[in-house]
């Protein structure tokens, strides 16, 4: 490998990996009880293959994230513009949701209820102020 920048050639470091995939770092073992040594390499061979499809599926990922990233900043379309967008986006999901419009109805008739008791105690109020004169 090549890097663009410096012309420098680039070793990749080989580093065993920890998990499920560091079964290909080590040696083969004796097969399992049961499994022949020819079942054995097949499934060598099948796991080296699907290791192979997803590092390509990989960079065919990583390739469509940097076109998704091109076309989005050549319509002007910002981490900011989307921030904004998930947001009213989301807004506009919970404004609709039943829960919003149950505990909207509520509040509302409760602020008409406290509404119409002040208005009374105002009148209750002002009728013992006159009382008092």
């Amino acid at each position: 490998m090549e890097d663009a920048e410096t012309g420098s050639q680039l070793h990749p470091v080989s580093v065993p990996e920890v998990g499920e995939d560091a079964v290909t770092s080590v040696s083969p073992s004796p097969p399992p009880p049961g499994m022949t040594e020819e079942e054995q390499q097949e499934l060598q061979e099948e796991l080296a293959k699907v290791e192979d499809e997803i590092q390509t599926l990989s960079q065919v990922l990583a390739a469509k994230e940097k076109q998704l990233a091109d076309i989005k900043r050549q319509l002007g379309i910002t981490p900011l513009n989307e921030l904004k967008q998930n947001f009213t986006k989301t807004w506009q999901d919970v404004t609709t949701s039943i829960v919003y419009k149950r505990t909207s109805e509520t509040l509302s008739q409760a602020g008409l209820k406290a509404t119409a008791a002040f208005s009374n105690m105002g009148s209750a109020i002002t009728r013992k102020l006159e009382d008092v004169r």
